[in-house]
């Protein structure tokens, strides 16, 4: 799957995404809006780990969400 359409609809993603990262809070996903880097940052912070990791988990994240 192609990131800005992730991006360009985020409201619709972002339910997926909070069942995939509990720790998220709506908060956290309204800041994020779909930005990918945002998106990283956020688990990193919620969940302490490295930036690498986050990636890979938003990697596999957008291969199941088609």
């Amino acid at each position: 799957m192609n990131w800005d359409r992730i991006e360009g609809n985020w409201k619709q993603f972002k339910g997926k995404a909070q069942q995939q990262w509990g720790n998220l809070t709506n908060d956290d996903l309204d800041v994020v809006q779909g930005k990918r880097e945002e998106l990283a940052g956020r688990l990193q912070t919620r969940y302490g780990i490295a930036k690498d990791e986050a990636e890979r988990q938003i990697d596999d994240w957008l291969k199941r969400v088609q």
